[in-house]
């Protein structure tokens, strides 16, 4: 057993997971990370059931892989994540052939699974929730190149969103010391990484031990992030309205190195809806701390996620949310149709939407927000940025490309020894999805540049 191959779904979360999986079994029985399924010994499919058809997918997958498991026997496959989380081991009688089937809280005794499963040739099912022991349990991290990581700060969720499968799958919330997420970051910092983003199901929720006395905010921990030695730039994501505090809100405009953009997830622009959906903010509470913010940070850049179509919404209701919209002027947005999802509160309301108005509504909405986020676009022209380089480019060996502040990717002629440098870039054009740059200063040698 040598091989290992992770196809994960869902969001930046699911890929921490993922990495920190093949962290674990790589120290555990000397797997390496190939890109080739067929040339896999143990094949582990991470879940993530928030959008519609997840479970779908997830058996769809399975499928392709069963033919593996036929020729070679030995081939072991798991599935871990959201959707394992929620399945158990109903998720065994529909794919009898998945030897593993482990939750995201579990994935740290992956390496016990996996030597049960080939001492006692029997399948093992562990979704149970002992978060308590995971991060404890989680390895230090290996070497890496790339010179921007993800580190789970916090998981699982209290507010219990109607639409919502998050606190049945990850458990309630709960959030590390800070003295084992410096740790973490120190070491990504020393091997290169000059972006760290921090996650969380409810990231601005967090409140870990600080290693004296009580416990701090995400504030806080942002704080004593900015002082490593060569982290560049902050992010974190993903945050509820309700969380962002007077104290992250100042953070904002105190903290360089903390980039100027937050996804701040609404959902809906109708009050009536947030109700429904179970908000816990409505309309005039967000708009304050955007305004807050934005006095905070000026330029600032928001993005959010919506929802259209939820069971109840009337025209009325959608055009309230575009008139959201065009009072916040997002840069980004996740936004989706409404569709049930297994044990949430929102089956026990009539899904009354008709689907071919739930897509005529997404259409709209996205169309709009498309058009602001390419105006901003368009306004970097001719500017200046700081762009930290991540890598030679996918598309022209000769380029590299890398990120502003603001979350967007530039494309632009280089070396890939530039990639952990943070360099100042002119803007040239704005095309659909990425942004075209050259270099604007004459020696690309690393160096820190206001972010």
């Amino acid at each position: 057993m040598q091989n290992l191959f992770i196809k994960t779904y869902g969001c930046q979360m699911n890929e921490y997971d993922s990495e920190r999986m093949a962290d674990l079994l790589a120290q555990s029985h000397g797997l390496t990370l190939v890109d080739d399924p067929q040339q896999a010994d143990v094949l582990l499919l991470n879940t993530c059931s928030i959008r519609e058809k997840a479970e779908d997918k997830v058996f769809t997958q399975l499928g392709f892989w069963r033919p593996f498991k036929e020729k070679r026997p030995e081939v072991i496959i798991g599935v871990g994540g959201c959707v394992a989380s929620q399945e158990g081991a109903k998720l065994r009688r529909r794919a009898p052939y998945v030897d593993l089937v482990f939750g995201p809280q579990t994935l740290h005794r992956l390496p016990d699974l996996l030597d049960a499963c080939l001492a006692e040739r029997h399948p093992q099912v562990d979704v149970e929730f002992p978060v308590l022991e995971k991060f404890d349990r989680l390895p230090q991290r290996p070497g890496r190149d790339g010179a921007t990581a993800f580190l789970t700060i916090q998981e699982g969720c209290d507010k219990f969103c109607t639409f919502c499968v998050v606190p049945h799958t990850r458990g309630r919330e709960y959030s590390r010391s800070m003295p084992d997420i410096l740790r973490e970051a120190r070491s990504l910092v020393d091997q290169g990484v000059r972006e760290i983003t921090l996650l969380g199901q409810n990231v601005n929720a967090y409140r870990g031990g600080t290693g004296l006395i009580g416990v701090g905010g995400l504030a806080e921990l942002l704080e004593r992030l900015s002082r490593i030695p060569g982290l560049l730039r902050l992010r974190y994501t993903t945050s509820h309205p309700s969380n962002l505090d007077d104290e992250l809100i100042a953070a904002h405009g105190s903290i360089d190195i903390l980039a100027p953009h937050l996804h701040l997830p609404v959902q809906s622009g109708s009050d009536r809806i947030l109700r429904r959906m179970h908000r816990k903010h409505n309309v005039e509470q967000y708009l304050d701390k955007i305004a807050r913010l934005r006095a905070a940070r000026p330029g600032i850049q928001i993005s959010s996620d919506f929802i259209v179509g939820f069971p109840g919404e009337t025209e009325a209701d959608f055009a309230a949310t575009m008139d959201l919209i065009e009072a916040v002027r997002f840069d980004q947005s996740f936004s989706f149709k409404y569709s049930q999802r297994p044990n949430t509160p929102a089956l026990k309301l009539k899904d009354d939407v008709p689907e071919a108005e739930k897509d005529a509504r997404l259409a709209i909405l996205q169309g709009r927000i498309n058009g602001l986020a390419q105006g901003y676009a368009q306004a970097l022209v001719g500017t200046r940025q700081a762009v930290l380089i991540t890598g030679p480019s996918r598309r022209d060996p000769q380029e590299v490309t890398g990120k502003t502040a603001c979350n967007r990717s530039v494309n632009l002629p280089g070396s890939s020894a530039w990639a952990g440098q943070m360099l100042d870039i002119e803007i040239t054009a704005a095309l659909p999805n990425s942004l075209r740059g050259r270099l604007a200063q004459s020696d690309p040698t690393a160096h820190r540049l206001a972010v």
